[in-house]
This record gives structure tokens, C-alpha cells and sequence, in this order.
């Protein structure tokens, strides 16, 4: 199917454009996740790592990454026919936070992107969304040679409360991306009807 057409004799469906944001620490994936799922070419703002940079760029266990994002990721993936999800990709360094804000303006929800082997680099991510109540899910990137843990263990080594999902993942492979794309728009409708319903009574 064409995007904007539909079958013949039926109007175009108008698709529903959600926003989603894909946060977490520097080198834990997000710009591989967000190029795994984009049906379109994503844009990217990465930058070589400088020597200026390496008194705050901490590379411990990404020795390997040699370039960063210093503003965001986009890319697009439609979900359904009537659906269509936008990703931007945070920056992961500290001193590019200042960006969360406008980036996060109009989010539906969030994935916080996480590493076990440098999990505590996921704890910004996850007090910024807790902190302006935006729903957020945590994808636990699961990479080769790094210990496999249940998603308990790591939902208690990040004091989630009990309704956040941790899903594990591979951020390099679209159907998995996808399906943590689904539970962050699954999880945002159950906190949207939640808050209507507290709101009501």
C-alpha cells in the first residue's frame, strides 16, 4: 500500500502522527535503534569524539564508539495503516541535556534505552520522564557478551514503580525495535486512560 492511499472506493485514511522520544545514556544504542526501525532515510546530527571532549565524555565500555549525537535522531515507522509513530533519538551526554525539553514538547511517551553493563548511565532518563509524567517504557538493549538479567531484576536495580514495563531488546533488528515501539504506545494509552479516570472521580 502507498502511504496515503487507501484500497480503491475508500477515502485516504488521514493517519494518527504520534511522537516518541528514545532517550537513555551515551553509546547505548539509540541511534542504531531508531535507524533499525525508520522506514525513511533518518537524520542524524553525529559528530567525531574530540580529544576536547574526552575530559567529559566518559567512553568506559564503548571504547569503540568514535562519534556522538549532539542534537537528535529522526526517523518515521508506520505501525498501521491509520498510525504512524515519529522517533527522535536524545542526545546522551550530559551536556546536551539542555535539548530534552524541546525535544520532549508534545511527546506521547518514551523509551529509556538501557545497558546493563552501565545501567546507572539510564537514571537521568528515567527521573526526566517520572519527574513531567510523560509514560515511559525501558528497552533493555541486550548486547553480545554482556550478562543477561530478567526484566524484575533490572525494574528493582532501577526502583521502577510496578506499572513500568521493561522489555528486552535488540536494538539492531526492527521487529524487536517494533515491538517495544508498541509497548510504549500500549503503556501511554493505559496511563492516559488512568489519569482521565482518576481526574473523573
Amino acid at each position: 500500500m502507498i502511504f496515503g492511499r487507501s484500497e480503491r472506493g475508500k477515502p485516504p485514511v488521514e493517519p494518527v502522527t504520534l511522537k516518541i522520544l528514545v532517550a537513555g545514556g551515551f553509546g547505548v544504542g539509540k541511534t542504531t535503534l531508531v535507524g533499525a526501525v525508520s522506514e525513511i532515510r533518518p537524520l542524524r546530527t553525529e559528530e567525531l569524539l574530540t580529544e576536547a571532549g574526552r575530559p567529559v565524555d566518559d567512553t568506559s565500555g564503548v571504547e569503540g564508539k568514535h562519534t556522538t549525537t549532539v542534537a537528535m535522531d529522526f526517523g518515521r515507522i508506520t505501525l498501521r495503516e491509520d498510525l504512524v509513530l515519529y522517533l527522535f533519538g536524545t542526545p546522551g551526554q550530559e551536556r546536551f541535556w539542555f535539548m530534552w525539553d524541546e525535544l520532549s514538547e508534545g511527546a506521547l511517551g518514551a523509551v529509556v534505552l538501557a545497558d546493563t553493563r552501565r545501567l546507572e548511565d539510564c537514571f537521568a532518563a528515567v527521573d526526566y520522564f517520572e519527574r513531567r509524567a510523560i509514560p515511559f517504557v525501558v528497552g533493555v538493549n541486550c548486547f553480545e557478551g554482556a550478562a543477561q538479567y530478567p526484566a524484575d531484576a533490572v525494574r528493582q536495580a532501577l526502583d521502577l514503580d510496578g506499572d513500568v514495563p521493561v522489555l528486552l531488546c535488540d536494538a539492531r533488528d526492527r521487529e524487536s525495535v517494533k515491538e517495544v515501539l508498541i509497548g510504549v504506545v500500549q503503556h501511554a494509552m493505559e496511563y492516559a486512560a488512568g489519569s482521565r479516570q482518576a481526574v473523573g472521580t
